[in-house]
């Protein structure tokens, strides 16, 4: 008898120990299928690389640093592409490919078909909702390819969530892609609120409501002055210089900054997006969406898209080495602070995903540069227009065979080539040999070279993979090094050269190993490893490769 009831016992032991491995298989970190609650994808708009290692002493422990010393670095990320502009780099980072393959090719650029200028989030078969503003009817719809959140919604069956938050519409509507629950953006000059388009829904959800009448906005309309003692922001050049924009209303670009008074002549809320509070007020919006979307509290993975753009506007006006720089990304990183403890209350610690990257980077201010003895410089639009013109005036001796020109490249009338007997190819060429010969301009290449031949490597192979077939110009320039289409103060972004490519590439949270990589990564690869996290499909257009490295 006592036989049997050890042998009972030994089953019944070995029974239930087979029994907990099969159910850490089936829902353990461990298992090849189990998946993290929610997938977080942040962009920091307009970061560069070594915004992450100048201000490193001076960030805190729990917003970038927590991500480096908690998950992975990738040290040496690129952009594979050019241009490298907002709506571009927004829309490669989750379809995983380039304007090649999703054809959003620029911000803003020249239609082809309807021979007028077109943004790349309008749409005017939708209404804004949450304003009256006739200006805000946008969707992803000329984005050609799915992002990983599309493909996450099909895998669950439409039922694991998808948001899209930012101050910028095309920041907000691009990452979360065309199937997307909700994408929000924020409304500024009188009205200081988020909204969004019927193309998401009818009315504003009523936690969206409640945040926008809560007088969040306005709260952040105070004074600007730096976090810390601004003598310790020895990482920025000083405070009063040359180079920097500014604000209307204040005659001097030095902290610190009344925002209530100025934004009188700045664009009322409007001045919020160029100062570190508009990010504030995001991580406020993507804090209220966790807990109001209860996004990660089923078993389906849930897709949240922030991107945090004041630091391209505060950028753009300021300059890479400006003070005000350095306290947008000291003051960011509190936030990404916040925005990770509530994920780790809402969520669980380890039980969510994020990344981290920019989409694109910046050239220090040229008249910066060119104080300190190095080649820089500015273009202008115009000038290249009209000895265009010029040149087709006497070498084809017509008028009205440049169409337009934009985003560093030419269009032209092929009506006007048909008409008078030319050969496309060779009227192409022929601008090119002429452009290549103007100053500043370091290559040029036509969109018949772009068409039928491979490049593999250099500004040629970013020229592209950024070139699209149906949407691009004829003839595609390529700027010298630090050289923009800007004014004179702040800076800008655009080209293939490393000041525009490198950006940071950060993973933490489930799934994701401890450690760093000088070994080179791609933008495209993002989605790709995501994807492959997820156990799902690789977005229709996906053209990178799953970086199993950083892969538990």
């Amino acid at each position: 008898m006592r036989k049997l009831l050890f042998v009972f016992i030994v089953v019944c032991f070995t029974w239930s120990s087979y029994s907990q491995k099969s159910m850490e298989g089936s829902h353990g970190k461990k298992s090849e299928f189990s998946n993290p609650k929610l997938v977080v994808g942040i962009i920091v708009d307009q970061m560069r690389y070594d915004y992450l290692t100048r201000f490193y002493s001076k960030y805190g422990e729990g917003g970038f640093k927590r991500m480096m010393n908690e998950g992975f670095n990738c040290k040496n990320n690129h952009f594979n592409y050019v241009p490298t502009y907002t709506g571009p780099g927004h829309a490669s980072v989750f379809t995983g490919t380039t304007p090649k393959n999703h054809g959003i090719i620029a911000n803003d650029w020249y239609d082809k078909e309807t021979d007028k200028m077109v943004y790349c989030a309008e749409d005017n078969t939708v209404l804004a909702v949450g304003t009256s503003s006739e200006a805000e009817r946008m969707s992803p719809r000329r984005m050609n390819t799915t992002t990983f959140a599309d493909e996450n919604r099909l895998f669950t069956q439409m039922r694991g969530k998808s948001i899209g938050i930012s101050i910028k519409d095309r920041g907000a509507i691009l990452p979360v892609g065309h199937t997307a629950n909700a994408a929000y953006w924020f409304r500024g000059k009188d009205e200081g609120k988020f909204i969004t388009s019927n193309y998401y829904m009818d009315n504003l959800p009523k936690w969206v409501q409640d945040f926008n009448n809560s007088n969040t906005a306005k709260s952040y309309l105070k004074e600007w002055k730096t976090l810390y003692d601004i003598s310790t922001y020895t990482e920025s050049g000083d405070d009063l210089n040359n180079f920097e924009g500014g604000f209307n209303g204040k005659k001097t670009a030095t902290f610190p900054y009344d925002l209530k008074a100025l934004s009188k002549k700045n664009g009322g809320f409007n001045i919020l997006k160029q100062s570190p509070y508009g990010n504030s007020l995001l991580a406020d919006f993507a804090i209220e969406a966790i807990k109001n979307e209860a996004l990660g509290k089923d078993k389906d993975t849930d897709v949240l898209t922030v991107s945090f753009s004041s630091t391209d506007y505060v950028g753009h006006n300021f300059g890479v080495n400006s003070k005000e720089i350095q306290d947008t990304y000291l003051r960011l990183d509190k936030d990404l602070e916040r925005l990770f403890n509530t994920l780790d209350k809402e969520v669980g610690q380890g039980s969510y995903t994020v990344f981290l990257t920019a989409d694109h980077g910046a050239v220090d201010v040229p008249l910066y540069l060119q104080s300190l003895k190095i080649p820089s410089g500015y273009i202008k639009s115009k000038d290249l227009k009209d000895a265009l013109k010029s040149f087709c005036l006497e070498r084809f001796k017509t008028d009205g065979l440049i169409k337009n020109v934009s985003n560093n490249q030419v269009f032209l009338n092929r009506n006007k080539v048909k008409e008078l007997g030319l050969d496309l190819s060779y009227v192409q060429q022929t601008l090119v040999n002429e452009i290549i010969t103007y100053g500043k301009v370091y290559k040029a290449y036509s969109a018949t070279t772009m068409s039928t031949s491979y490049f593999s490597e250099g500004i040629e192979h970013l020229l592209q993979n950024g070139y699209n077939q149906k949407r691009s110009g004829d003839i595609l320039t390529v700027p010298y090094p630090n050289h923009i289409f800007y004014r004179k103060t702040g800076t800008s972004h655009g080209s293939g050269f490393n000041y525009d490519t490198h950006v940071p590439l950060l993973f933490f949270g489930y799934g994701i190993k401890h450690g760093a990589t000088l070994q080179k990564t791609v933008i495209p690869d993002i989605t790709s490893t995501i994807s492959a996290l997820l156990g799902i499909s690789f977005p229709n257009g996906a053209s990178g490769k799953p970086l199993e490295f950083i892969l538990e």
